[in-house]
């Protein structure tokens, strides 16, 4: 089992920054995929980013390529979603999520997930 605690969100103006953190419990941490999504009101949720167990493979969305970096610390138990030159359109509730499998970037394959962190940015 997998715990996700999401943190870091919050308001920010078009061009800031921001750095989503989420902790995981359970031993097996070093062992899955990581993965960031987000929804936004109205909207499906959608695949934002995701590191591989070794960080080895890490994968963005277009819609973030340049802008978010991915990372993460085995030995914190704990993966990083830095978002830089913010718009108004990445506003949504950020999930974090955890895989068993090797590799994927497909929402139904993550099994676990956290409680979501708001994040909106203002034009």
């Amino acid at each position: 089992q997998v715990r996700l605690v999401e943190s870091g969100g919050g308001l920010v103006q078009a061009g800031g920054s921001l750095r989503l953190s989420c902790a995981a419990s359970g031993p097996t941490f070093s062992s899955i995929t990581m993965g960031w999504f987000r929804q936004a009101p109205g909207k499906e949720r959608e695949f934002v980013a995701a590191i591989m167990r070794s960080g080895y493979n890490i994968g963005y969305a277009d819609s973030v390529k340049g802008r978010f970096t991915i990372s993460r610390d085995n030995a914190k138990n704990t993966v990083y979603l830095q978002m830089n030159s913010l718009k108004p359109e990445d506003t949504a509730v950020y999930y974090c999520a955890a895989s068993s499998l090797r590799w994927t970037t497909t929402l139904s394959e993550y099994a676990y997930w956290g409680q979501g962190t708001q994040v909106t940015v203002s034009s």
